[in-house]
């Protein structure tokens, strides 16, 4: 993935979950911190004092963080974007201008395990969520909800009954 595509994908999650754009100094900042830039590299590239950059990348981290919804920092960035970029390829058509509403549901492998159907009926039934094997696929319930899947994609896409993806808050 090309780094005009990357920033673009962070733009459009961080406009969906937010309501605004990156500036350009914010472009900048994820685009030197992928290039493994110092602050001051990024600055001089940018115009603007080392200091003002740390302190706008220092808070652009955090809304990563916050938008990712796990810490992103200067060292784990590319990493967290590789995982977070092959989660929503996977979800559907990205060239949507729609990023996360598109009614296209590809395919997304959480597990490596594939759910099992058939219950005993001798047991009382025990709800997905509760099964510490489908604990990613817990998390990728809120995430996905962000993105604008309904319940009933994000039952299909992670592969949990659409019952236990109504329970999950």
């Amino acid at each position: 993935m090309t780094t005009p595509d990357i920033l673009q994908f962070v733009d459009e999650v961080v406009c969906a979950k937010t309501g605004k754009h990156l500036n350009d100094l914010q472009r900048k900042i994820i685009e030197g911190i992928l290039k493994r830039q110092k602050y001051s590299d990024i600055a001089d590239t940018y115009g603007c004092s080392a200091g003002h950059a740390k302190d706008i990348g220092y808070k652009l981290l955090q809304m990563l963080s916050d938008v990712f919804d796990e810490p992103v920092d200067k060292y784990n960035l590319k990493s967290v974007l590789e995982r977070q970029l092959n989660l929503n390829i996977n979800l559907g058509d990205r060239n949507n201008t729609n990023f996360g509403h598109s009614n296209t549901t590809n395919y997304i492998n959480a597990c490596s395990e594939i759910p099992n159907t058939t219950s005993d009926k001798s047991q009382p039934p025990t709800p997905d969520y509760q099964d510490g094997t489908n604990q990613v696929k817990i998390e990728m319930v809120g995430k996905l909800r962000q993105l604008g899947l309904s319940d009933e994609q994000i039952s299909e896409v992670v592969g949990l009954a659409l019952e236990t993806v109504r329970q999950i808050d």
